[in-house]
């Protein structure tokens, strides 16, 4: 999610928290139902940005990019197992709960139908859905999908959520318009994210149009 200011603005949770705010974060958002709000996509951009020395010296962190690809990516990858575990192993009364700040049904119904609508490859593209990737998951295991298949495509959406959006960040975030022009250019990451649900909808009325 893109957070531009406040207490979710990405280059001051970095700043205060290190490395390990941003993995908590990672992890929460990826496996924790009450991490839907948090900001995934900007952190991971603003994170490589901040390797390639982009707001050096201003921010008071510095970041080496390997350690951040491993950790963003087992984080990814861990909080999605919890994800799954939890629903596993609560089944759907894990659902069957008021609304509330941290928890809302509508958000459970668009995951179970984002995962519906692509089965297993789901775990991949939801990585790049807001408050979707929170979910499904936990919906993947509430739906008992097989563990091999879940893993194998969760270490896939993990690369290259994980690692990919870091890269992105580190390889463009010091180039002087990006750094001029920073919050338009998480909200290009955000609408590039979209780009693999864009092609799974194409290929699939493609596909629809054919048979």
């Amino acid at each position: 999610m893109l957070a531009a200011g406040g207490f979710l603005d990405p280059k001051q949770l970095l700043s205060n928290g290190g490395y390990a705010l941003l993995f908590l974060i990672i992890f929460a958002e990826s496996g924790l139902l009450v991490g839907f709000f948090l900001p995934g996509d900007s952190l991971l951009f603003t994170a490589g940005a901040i390797a390639a020395g982009a707001f050096a010296p201003h921010l008071d962190v510095d970041f080496n990019v390997v350690v951040l690809c491993v950790g963003c990516f087992l984080a990814a990858v861990i909080g999605d197992q919890v994800g799954y575990l939890i629903g596993a192993k609560a089944g759907r009364r894990l659902f069957n709960r008021p609304d509330s700040r941290l928890f809302k049904k509508e958000y459970v119904d668009k995951a179970e139908g984002f995962f519906a609508r692509y089965g297993a490859k789901a775990i991949v593209l939801a990585r790049f859905v807001p408050v979707v990737r929170t979910f499904v998951p936990t919906v993947a295991g509430v739906s008992r999908m097989n563990y091999p298949l879940f893993l194998r495509f969760n270490l896939i959406g993990g690369l290259i959520w994980g690692v990919g959006v870091t890269l992105l960040g580190y390889l463009f975030g010091n180039i002087s318009y990006v750094k001029e022009n920073f919050e338009i250019a998480i909200l290009g990451v955000v609408v590039l994210s979209l780009a693999p649900i864009l092609f799974e909808v194409l290929s699939h009325r493609r596909s629809a149009g054919q048979s």
